[in-house]
């Protein structure tokens, strides 16, 4: 056995426990649960046993029910909206903890932080922010005496309850994407700084011109992974809404700030719909997989355009 012939031995052999491992429980799953999508299943019939084939009937149910329907658009406008903030946030605060600011560090750590939360604990500590501490602050401050007024909270009405999903997403995310921000910062050679300083060049012509071209990989990256925590969001949506304030579309009452990862849980877990909560983790997926390879495509272009 030459050299090349052992490393290659050795390659596969470290790699093979991981393949096992993501084979047992990430590709054998989808493709029974692929399966189960196609059949009845639900609560009363357990998996495997007694259970009828029905083609594509829980995907043509799936598409008729304004719950998912009104799901998949709020998931994609909350989408648009958090991959828009929290990137814009974090390369913002990925400029300053770079300059030449005082305690920079104790900055990155503080913002990184909330990160390091989980979404439920988070979710419900918005939850009091928002139904407790801002009405206090309105009843404690005059000019602020709008907050104290009970219907204007933000969790009561569904576009602001679907904006505090925002607001907490984008808080917990952006110290996170900051960091990637971050590492391709300090990447960038000083010498071109130094040279357009001589040049006279101004700090946005230095950030519009040299920053955002070197980093564009980082771009590529952040948006990819923005867009996959967005659209998978449930922790938060579970914790501070649970999918309040009810509201209706198309003639039904449905969950105002209902996410569809938290739409796919309700309908398999709450509603005893097995196969058919199977059958929108299908579509999800196949979703997730078109608008993600989508948005590598168009950064990937724009990296060669830059």
């Amino acid at each position: 056995m030459n050299h090349y012939q052992r490393n290659s031995a050795t390659f596969w052999l470290f790699l093979t426990p991981v393949l096992v491992a993501f084979a047992l429980v990430i590709v054998v799953p989808f493709f029974v649960g692929a399966y189960y999508s196609l059949t009845d299943w639900n609560a009363t019939a357990r998996a495997g046993q007694g259970l009828t084939f029905v083609g594509l009937a829980n995907f043509a149910r799936t598409f008729q029910d304004p719950g998912f329907i009104y799901s998949f658009i709020v998931t994609t406008i909350y989408t648009i909206v958090n991959v828009a903030l929290i990137n814009v946030l974090a390369i913002a605060l990925s400029l300053v903890v770079t300059s030449r600011l005082r305690l920079r560090n104790v900055y990155r750590m503080g913002f990184f932080i909330p990160y390091l939360i989980g979404g439920l604990v988070l979710g419900y500590l918005w939850q009091f922010i928002f139904n407790v501490a801002v009405l206090s602050v309105g009843e404690s401050i005059g000019f602020l005496s709008f907050l104290a007024d009970p219907e204007r909270l933000l969790l009561g009405r569904v576009p602001t309850a679907i904006f505090a999903i925002v607001i907490v997403g984008t808080w917990q995310y952006a110290g996170y994407i900051m960091m990637i921000y971050v590492a391709a910062i300090e990447g960038v050679p000083e010498e071109l700084y130094e040279a357009s300083r001589i040049d006279g060049a101004s700090e946005w012509q230095k950030f519009r011109s040299i920053t955002v071209p070197m980093i564009a990989q980082a771009f590529t990256i952040t948006m990819f992974l923005t867009l996959v925590t967005s659209f998978k969001q449930f922790d938060v949506n579970f914790a501070l809404t649970s999918g309040g304030p009810a509201t209706t579309f198309m003639g039904k009452p449905i969950f105002g700030s209902q996410l569809l990862a938290m739409n796919i849980y309700q309908t398999a877990f709450t509603g005893n719909d097995l196969a058919a909560g199977q059958a929108r983790a299908v579509i999800f997926f196949i979703v997730l997989v078109v608008f993600s390879v989508v948005q590598v495509t168009i950064n990937k272009r724009k990296e060669l355009e830059m």
